[in-house]
């Protein structure tokens, strides 16, 4: 399995490299991309030497062009899709079925991948975007069971790429309206979850608040881990009970089912992470490609290393870890 690692700065770019990626994904400086913070991605401009450093390390570069065009606004993602092209990227990760047909039609020689966002959970809509965009590989959204990834993998319609470990989205994804409702903006179209803009900490005697546009989301003990504040993971009065409604920060991480997904045939694992550091992008790279190597000389006797296990903890939301959907149990 290929080993697909995140990206949103060159220093990043260059740990993952560096650390063992097969591939690295990253996004451009605009709303095209998933991962549109401040600071984060890369210039059209920077594309061409991207492409060249991970040539040295004999590894790809998947350009995500993963949310949806708005209305008016189509220039820009038509321009992300040439910027990609010319710079001869190995692929691209999409999901607006404008942007799939203009890639298609105009640069047909140009890898696709089916984007998470698109959030194609069954084997006729894997057909369907193979036989109108000839997509080459699917990543598959975190909601699904193992079970239900088994059926996919019978049928065989293209390669599969799912989700190994990072922060963990308990929504349909391209279908999540929490962001929206509180921010005004579709994190689907503009491009973040809860955007930098509408984040606030704030100090008040009863701890570290977190507000994401005005909405209280969290509140912290002194010696409580804060994370980047999201609205389905914050804590809220319901019946007079505070607790995480929706989901506790947590994250993903599938290294005790690897051979599981082996046997599969899944295509690639891939890593979230790019609005990450360089050194949580190193350790988790490096990490993951023991692991997997561990994995391909003997599946059968393959096991965690304790190691493995503590340093992925460590680096997880509220260092706890989960399999989320694979564990479920319903068909």
């Amino acid at each position: 399995m290929d080993l697909v690692a995140p990206a949103g700065s060159p220093g990043s770019l260059k740990a993952a490299l560096e650390a063992g990626a097969d591939a690295v994904y990253l996004g451009l400086r605009d709303a095209t991309n998933a991962r549109n913070f401040p600071g984060l991605n890369f210039a059209p401009a920077q594309l061409h030497e991207v492409v060249e450093t991970a040539k040295r390390f004999q590894a790809q570069i998947y350009v995500a062009i993963n949310t949806y065009a708005r209305a008016g606004k189509w220039a820009d993602w038509k321009a992300a899709v040439d910027q990609a092209a010319e710079a001869n990227v190995s692929a691209l990760i999409a999901a607006d079925l404008a942007v799939l047909g203009y890639a298609s039609r105009t640069y047909p020689d140009l890898r696709l991948h089916l984007s998470v966002q698109a959030s194609a959970t069954n084997w006729r809509a894997l057909r369907l975007y193979r036989d109108l965009f000839n997509i080459r590989r699917a990543v598959l959204p975190r909601v699904l069971s193992l079970t239900q990834i088994a059926r996919l993998a019978e049928h065989d319609v293209v390669p599969l790429e799912v989700f190994g470990f990072g922060s963990l989205c308990i929504m349909a994804e391209g279908r999540c309206l929490l962001s929206s409702y509180a921010c005004g903006h579709s994190p689907n179209n503009y491009g973040a979850c809860s955007p930098a803009e509408s984040v606030a900490w704030i100090p008040t005697p009863g701890g570290l608040e977190t507000r994401v546009a005005g909405i209280l989301i969290d509140r912290f003990a002194p010696e409580e881990a804060a994370g980047y504040p999201t609205i389905c993971k914050g804590r809220f009065r319901v019946e007079n009970r505070i607790r995480h409604v929706f989901e506790e920060p947590t994250s993903l991480n599938t290294l005790d089912i690897l051979p599981k997904l082996a046997a599969l045939g899944i295509e690639a694992i891939k890593l979230e992470g790019r609005q990450r550091s360089p050194a949580y992008i190193a350790q988790v790279v490096r990490t993951w490609r023991a692991a997997l190597d561990a994995c391909q000389r003997d599946p059968v006797h393959f096991v965690p290393e304790s190691a493995w296990v503590q340093a992925l903890g460590k680096l997880s939301e509220g260092q706890q870890t989960t399999l989320g959907a694979y564990a479920r149990v319903w068909r």
